[in-house]
């Protein structure tokens, strides 16, 4: 698809959504106390994007997002591989992982925030937690299914461990590592804003409790918004990202 035409089809889903929400407004007889219209959202737009505070909140947020993302998936990816083909000590980790993996990681909140106390770690702790899991399982799941031709071929080759990984395993399990990768940064960023709800006083999440407080609702709407389109723009650049690997070190 062109890239002309992907970006019309943008325009019209965006054109689509607002006058869904307008609709809304009108048929239900919403009073702006209860659901702002696109035009006040828009308004909240401009005032906290003149003065920089919408700004500021995003770059917070990014920092922490990154931060916490980023070693999520550095971490369970060289985990996973390494674990996927230590299956004995894997049997033994595996129920411990399944006991963790499906506690939200709000749940820790109490105790990250009396370990880490309050400001970007508490966030950036939370991000890691959600982040991780998906992929250090997508990783060791992907491993596991490398064909065992690939890894015969490696063994007459006198292949080091390292190179193993390297040569053979990673390049064959990216796919399915990239795909974890794809569910955890949606995890993550979701679990981001709750975390900034718990312990922090800056960023998007901030924002919304802030402005909840304060009964500005259009501001909350403004707030919600622009995590939906960050998350958008994030979820297009992993995907980007993972065509650009495969083209640049996979392709044939």
């Amino acid at each position: 698809m062109s890239m002309m035409r992907k970006s019309g089809l943008l325009v019209i889903s965006a054109l689509l959504f607002l006058t869904i929400w307008q609709l809304i407004i009108s048929v239900g007889n919403y009073p702006e106390a209860l659901l702002p219209s696109p035009k006040n959202v828009f308004y909240a737009f401009e005032k906290y994007s003149s003065d920089g505070l919408l700004i500021s909140h995003i770059g917070i947020s990014m920092y922490r997002f990154v931060l916490g993302y980023s070693a999520a998936a550095i971490l369970a990816i060289l985990l996973g591989l390494a674990l996927g083909r230590l299956t004995l000590l894997w049997g033994i980790l595996d129920p411990i992982v399944q006991l963790l993996r499906p506690v939200s990681p709000i749940a820790w909140s109490p105790f990250i925030v009396l370990w880490f106390g309050i400001g970007n770690m508490p966030a950036i702790v939370i991000i890691f937690i959600a982040a991780f899991f998906p992929v250090l399982l997508s990783t060791i799941t992907a491993v596991k299914r490398v064909d065992p031709l690939y890894l015969k071929v490696a063994a007459n080759l006198e292949l080091s461990n390292v190179q193993l990984i390297g040569k053979i395993i990673f390049p064959a399990a990216f796919p399915a590592i990239a795909g974890g990768l794809h569910l955890a940064l949606g995890s993550a960023w979701v679990f981001l804003v709750a975390g900034e709800m718990v312990g922090a006083q800056s960023g998007l999440g901030y924002l919304i409790v802030d402005a909840r407080n304060s009964l500005s609702l259009d501001v909350v709407m403004m707030a919600i918004l622009t995590i939906g389109i960050i998350g958008f723009i994030l979820d297009r650049i992993i995907h980007f990202a993972e065509k650009w690997v495969v083209h640049k070190y996979f392709s044939a």
